[in-house]
């Protein structure tokens, strides 16, 4: 009973690999490491380095290692790098798992679990957002992610896979062990440039449009621990070895926090004073994304257990201090004071 996990080197996915290897599973990773690394993989776990995409690579994975589940994280997902470049993202996130379902289907792998956003929604209707929301994508990431979803659906109706589709909202922290974490350079996630510029690397950091109808201004967030997320997918495994039927999940803990609360947590828990800067608002930027939750407890064995923002941002300090001291303290960023 192995697992396929495209993308396992990366941020949610190599969280989610060690959750999977220490619940005793046999797991296999691809990944071609534009964003991810290696050494955040557990020790024996199998990687072979291409793309999701490559259906002969694919093949041979899933015949070599008699794989009967894949969870596929493997995409690109920084939102305006989508507005500039929506042909990319239509490739690497559509295009990538027609590939990749094509090739799951003659293995006759027959349960997949795919990594979906809340971006789907667009500007929601209501908020909390539940998963029968119009989807109304803002952003070319959004929309090459449901189209993904529209592409599943189809494919599992016509050949017998079921699947757990994963919405997720913001995701942060780090692994509380330190086996893993955020480490994308030039990473766009709000917590991820908080904690660097109370580390020192960043001069600062910039706040895109304050005059949101917010109470503060700012754009609102529903965060999740990637390692309450990586549980999620465990459970959502679990729901379809039971043979239950395909569902879209919410992923979040129905919460929401500004830009600037966010900010002020990570000053809180760093005890650092960094500098803020405003900019405006960037393309693609959704006002209040909260997720109704509802579902996803009802449906999966899921219980979240660091549903906490500064327990959030302190992991993620702690997994951002041990990458600063692995460089010898080199700042990464040029703009760094």
């Amino acid at each position: 009973m192995t697992v396929l996990v495209t993308g396992g080197a990366g941020y949610i996915g190599s969280h989610t690999v060690h959750a999977l290897v220490d619940a005793g599973e046999s797991v296999v990773v691809i990944d071609n490491l534009s964003t991810g690394f290696s050494a955040f993989l557990p020790e024996g776990v199998p990687l072979f380095i291409g793309d999701a995409g490559d259906e002969n690579l694919v093949a041979g994975v899933i015949a070599q290692h008699g794989i009967e589940s894949i969870i596929h994280f493997a995409g690109s997902i920084v939102v305006p790098e989508s507005v500039r470049d929506p042909l990319g993202y239509y490739r690497n996130n559509t295009m990538t798992t027609r590939s990749l379902l094509n090739a799951a289907v003659k293995g006759s792998v027959n349960r997949f679990i795919f990594s979906s956003t809340a971006a789907v929604y667009g500007n929601p209707d209501q908020v909390p957002v539940p998963e029968h929301a119009p989807t109304r994508p803002a952003s070319p990431y959004g929309s090459s992610k449901l189209m993904t979803e529209i592409m599943l659906h189809d494919v599992a109706s016509a050949h017998g896979m079921n699947y757990v589709v994963l919405r997720y909202f913001n995701v942060a922290g780090a692994d509380p062990l330190g086996r893993c974490g955020l480490a994308t350079v030039g990473a766009t996630h709000l917590l991820k440039i908080a904690v660097e510029a109370a580390t020192g690397q960043r001069a600062k950091i910039d706040v895109y449009g304050t005059d949101y109808p917010t109470p503060d201004g700012s754009c609102i967030r529903d965060f999740i621990h990637v390692s309450d997320l990586a549980q999620a997918h465990r459970a959502a495994l679990a729901y379809l070895r039971d043979g239950k039927s395909s569902i879209t999940l919410n992923c979040g803990y129905g919460r929401g926090y500004s830009v600037l609360e966010t900010i002020e947590a990570v000053r809180r828990v760093s005890g650092r004073n960094f500098a803020v800067s405003y900019a405006p608002r960037r393309p693609g930027d959704i006002v209040t994304m909260v997720a109704d939750v509802s579902r996803i407890h009802a449906t999966l064995d899921w219980t979240p257990q660091f549903d906490n923002l500064e327990t959030i941002a302190s992991h993620a300090l702690a997994w951002e201090q041990k990458l600063f001291h692995d460089r010898g303290g080199l700042p990464q960023h040029a703009e760094s004071a």
